[in-house]
């Protein structure tokens, strides 16, 4: 079967050939036998993606598709769209993961034969790993595909009802009740009032439906030949994640990591608004481990319950449903929780939970949503289970919310309150807190609750804080207060507050508020040794001065441009990727705007990195700036990031501190610049350089160098400034400096 059913846009078929969509514009204008859009609009047309490998073939403007960017275009020009097809990918990944002689064998034949054995087979590898709440409909999608009739509803990729008492329950633990049953006596909570009616995460699909996927299922598992079976799912999950960044709650690697630490190694955890499953991900594996998920997007749980499945070898138990209404493991106690809840969400079912059973510490209002997950998450704990939430700065504070802060504290079951750095994880502009709570095994004798801050550890740039501090100080904090129940003050990062001190009429939680002020810039000592280091700062400074300038006519040199150069060979253009290895660091547009070392991070992809290397010139994008920099030893290495175009010169035809310099000119950027938008672009290949000999262009070049060294040593002062500034504003405040005589 030739798949004529994926179309691809004008920017996929850039990406395909390595060039821009004005090229691919004028392939259209002057090939007559360039192919015909297949669909899309007449301003945004498709084309089928077959017919576009063919004539870059032929005309020599691809010699072979990249597999990945094969497979990818396959799967975003999927007739059923790509989460349809990412969930068929994963599905036979999952099978090549488990069974890959059965895949072997289904593969070989046609396309036909392919759609028509999958469903049995995907079946066999998805009931031992997904549990027997999957295994009802599954067995109901097979039976459809081979011709009888499903007596558990329509089949289909997800959202099928869930027959009465189909979830499933941990072991030792009693069967899922019906939405009217109640649990017998246990010292546990009652299971939710609300019913239990959402659908399987996940089941076969039918040979019909797959029948359009046999191309995309091919390539996958030629990929998978290649990285194997998990790398080539979380390639394209991510590659997906990334395509479309508003429309999925995302959890970055570091934060869930961190969150899963907390919790530690344990039998049974549980997420209930799961996503695409990064926390089940991150959780420190364990014998016999149960993994349970929810979440109210079926295309959310089914994907989170692939990504699980291919990454351990713990059962996963992964159901759709909006959790707070129709709570899919009613009967479940669970070692841990942990949970990214929504947040400020209005409509979570207030009205009709008001006498809901998982409300021991109080009804929350309608604008405390994230304190009805709180309520759920210790209502799913077993006594002395954990759970760790993400939760919004506001939900510490807010007076609608105090009673049940006030009830949580009374009882112990609220333990800590850890401050994150701005920047953790979206919305990036606030500083998310983690709340860690415990079900409480009885009344502690002396109740104390740890507050932390970790706002320090924020890094300069857009890249994030700075997480290996992060997790150093917090799990430090967190393990120290377990051990013993309280905490000796740490200044200005944790203290263990008597629960006595915050019940006051705001139940304020704010680490923040309560923690006791660093000493003065870390101490008048530290305050002498940054007065120190500014003033041989400012020595320096001084002495990089640029001399005097001499004028002159201004020359009028031969220009060749950035394009020119690279054209002629004598520099190597690239630009930064999405993708790469999670832990190289990662050189950000904001890095060389201010300067500073490399700050962020990239999704970790099978995608290869663009790493710089000493001597690169590397120029932003956006925002118009005009800077440029010249990677030194420092920071060679690093990986590309987006938004950032690298120059890397032949240093027998282009000095790189000549290059860099000269691309810095006011003048030519604003030339080289498109202000159609709101946010100014620069096209660097429109940069102008002049043509000097090499002598001339090393003499500028050492110009050049010097101002680098200058504008370095001012940026340096200008930060030891302000330290020295806010610590004796904070020592003369708090009165660990005098004013002197």
């Amino acid at each position: 079967m030739q798949d004529n059913a994926t179309e691809v846009t004008a920017a996929g078929i850039a990406r395909l050939a390595g060039v821009g969509r004005a090229a691919v514009s004028n392939w259209r204008r002057r090939h007559g036998d360039f192919p015909k859009p297949v669909g899309g609009t007449e301003t945004s047309p498709s084309f089928a993606l077959a017919e576009i490998e063919g004539w870059l073939r032929r005309h020599g403007k691809l010699a072979e598709v990249p597999l990945r960017e094969r497979v990818w275009q396959q799967l975003v020009g999927h007739p059923e769209g790509p989460v349809t097809a990412l969930t068929h990918a994963g599905c036979v990944l999952l099978l090549i993961h488990d069974r890959p002689t059965v895949w072997l064998e289904i593969g070989a034949g046609s396309d036909e034969r392919l759609a028509a054995m999958l469903p049995e087979a995907l079946e066999q590898v998805l009931t031992p790993r997904l549990g027997p709440a999957t295994a009802a409909r599954a067995a109901g999608a097979a039976r459809a595909a081979r011709g009888g009739s499903a007596s558990v509803g329509a089949p289909g990729l997800m959202g099928a009802p869930a027959p009465s008492g189909a979830a499933s329950a941990p072991s030792g633990t009693s069967p899922v009740p019906s939405a009217t049953a109640t649990p017998g006596a246990t010292p546990a909570p009652q299971p939710s009032t609300s019913t239990s009616t959402s659908a399987s995460a996940l089941h076969p699909p039918t040979a019909p439906a797959l029948l359009p996927s046999a191309p995309l299922l091919r390539g996958v598992a030629e990929l998978a030949a290649e990285t194997g079976a998990r790398q080539a799912f979380e390639f394209l999950l991510r590659r997906h994640l990334d395509a479309n960044p508003r429309q999925y709650p995302l959890t970055p690697a570091e934060l869930a990591g961190l969150m899963a630490d907390l919790v530690g190694p344990v039998r049974t955890v549980l997420d209930p608004a799961c996503g695409t499953g990064a926390l089940l991900r991150a959780a420190a594996p364990h014998p016999d481990q149960e993994l349970y998920a929810q979440d109210s997007a079926p295309d959310l749980a089914a994907l989170a319950a692939l990504r699980l499945a291919l990454n351990t070898r713990a059962g996963v138990r992964a159901t759709a449903g909006d959790t707070l209404r129709a709570d899919a493991h009613p009967a479940l106690r669970a070692d841990a929780v942990l949970c990214h809840p929504p947040f400020n969400e209005r409509n979570w079912g207030h009205d009709e939970l008001a006498y809901d059973a998982r409300w021991e510490y109080g009804f929350p209002a309608r604008t405390e949503s994230e304190l009805a997950w709180v309520q759920h998450a210790l209502a799913r704990l077993a006594d002395g289970g954990t759970a760790v939430l993400l939760m919004p700065p506001a939900a510490a504070s807010r007076r609608s919310g105090r009673r049940i802060r006030a009830d949580l504290l009374r009882r112990g079951a609220l333990r800590a309150v850890i401050a994150l750095p701005a920047g953790a994880a979206p919305p990036y502009n606030l500083p998310l807190h983690l709340w860690v709570l415990r079900r409480p095994e009885k009344a502690p004798a002396q109740l104390e609750v740890l507050l932390a801050d970790t706002g320090r550890f924020a890094g300069e740039g857009r890249g994030g804080p700075d997480w290996a501090a992060v997790r150093d100080a917090v799990l430090d904090a967190w393990r120290a207060f377990d051990r013993a129940g309280r905490l000796d003050d740490r200044p200005g990062l944790a203290r263990s507050v008597p629960v006595i001190e915050l019940l006051d009429d705001d139940v304020d939680l704010a680490p923040a508020r309560h923690l006791p002020p660093a000493a003065a810039a870390d101490g008048v000592g530290h305050l002498a040794e940054v007065r120190e280091r500014l003033g041989e700062t400012l020595r320096l400074t001084g002495g990089l001065t640029p001399p005097p300038a001499e004028g002159q006519t201004a020359p009028r040199w031969p220009l060749t441009t950035v394009g020119e150069l690279a054209r002629g060979g004598a520099l190597v253009l690239r630009t930064g990727g999405n993708g790469g290895h999670a832990r190289v660091p990662v050189l950000t547009d904001h890095d060389v705007l201010a300067g500073t070392g490399p700050s962020g991070t990239l999704p970790e992809s099978a995608e290869e990195a663009v790493e710089t290397e000493r001597g690169d010139v590397v120029v932003p994008v956006l925002g118009g700036g005009g800077v440029a920099r010249v990677v030194d030893d420092a920071f060679a290495g690093a990986v590309l990031g987006r938004n950032l175009v690298l120059l890397r010169p032949d240093p027998a035809a282009v000095d790189p501190w000549f290059l860099g310099g000269f691309l810095r000119g006011t003048a030519n950027n604003r030339q080289a610049s498109s202000y159609a938008s709101t946010a100014t672009r620069l096209d660097v290949r429109r940069l102008q350089v002049p043509r000097l000999p090499l002598d001339e262009q090393r003499r500028y070049g050492a110009r050049f160098r010097a101002l680098d060294e200058f504008e370095r040593a001012l940026r340096q002062a200008s930060r030891l400034g302000e330290q020295l500034v806010r610590g004796m504003y904070d020592g003369l405040t708090d009165g660990t400096v005098t004013p002197g005589p």
